[in-house]
């Protein structure tokens, strides 16, 4: 099997070490859930499959039927913890002690580097403003930033981009962008994603009060739609953001940086639904 920190779903790694066990020896379901200590023989299958979860007690009792002992024990504890938690914050949290419990203990987790970059929304900012402050220092680029970041903050972003190839240093200290794209686990960088969606949502609302209306652009509509008005109107958004990827990606010297948000959410129910 792999190692356990190549793993963050749980689910995956129980059904691996299952079908391990049942490859070398005779092993089935039944025994997997005995050797955990649970009753119903199919428990662990229902997991596996997706139709119940692990508590925090079962994950405990789970680990060292696996064999899982010390850091490892941990680490899929919090996997179940990662995997079933249903608030982001919860999720983002469990995630960032599976990094720091594998750190500690010298090993790497897969996919950590794009969770990083999308848990910070300086972070693609600080990657448009590297290339066009040749020679800046660190705190030179903070300033720059608004809200304002510490130094520190643009030196990790500096270095997180470099290791991800989303960044060039060169030998006279400038930085150049590649192409590269940022990518991860699946199950990681939509939790990453969303906090900085809603990072974005809060500096837009702040901008309202920052910058004087000639220097930003916010305004909105309130209507009422349906569900097939809705998809024409969503469909309009995406085309509009192609054609705004389009016109900026002929900019050659820019000199400052900006965000687009578009938002288009619900305000109420629809007319009809019952509270559950």
């Amino acid at each position: 099997m792999k190692p356990i920190t190549e793993y963050e779903d749980y689910r995956l790694y129980l059904r691996d070490f299952y079908e391990e066990r049942k490859r070398t020896s005779v092993f089935s379901w039944r025994e997997f859930a005995k050797l955990a200590g649970f009753s119903s023989s199919g428990y662990l299958k229902l997991v596996c499959d997706g139709k119940t979860r692990l508590s925090k007690i079962g994950a405990a009792k789970v680990a060292p039927a696996m064999g899982l002992a010390g850091f490892h024990a941990d680490y899929f504890c919090l996997m179940v913890e990662f995997c079933d938690a249903s608030d982001d914050t919860v999720r983002m949290n469990a995630y960032s002690r599976m990094r720091a419990l594998a750190k500690e203990n010298g090993v790497r987790i897969l996919g950590t580097e794009a969770f990083s970059y999308f848990s910070s929304w300086a972070n693609p900012v600080v990657r448009e403003l590297a290339p066009i402050m040749r020679g800046a220092k660190p705190s030179d680029i903070g300033k720059v930033c608004v809200p304002e970041i510490s130094a520190g903050e643009v030196r990790n972003s500096l270095e997180l981009m470099v290791r991800m190839g989303l960044l060039i240093r060169r030998p006279d200290g400038s930085y150049v962008q590649t192409d590269k794209g940022v990518s991860g686990c699946s199950a990681v960088i939509p939790s990453a994603v969303r906090s900085m969606q809603k990072q974005y949502a809060y500096l837009a609302a702040d901008a309202v009060d920052l910058f004087e209306p000639e220097e930003r652009r916010i305004s909105g509509l309130t209507v009422g739609a349906d569900e097939h008005t809705f998809n024409r109107i969503a469909v309009e958004l995406d085309a509009f953001r192609r054609k705004i990827a389009a016109i900026v990606s002929d900019v050659q010297d820019y000199d400052r940086i900006y965000r687009l948000n578009l938002h288009l959410f619900p305000l109420s129910r629809p007319l009809g639904e019952k509270d559950v």
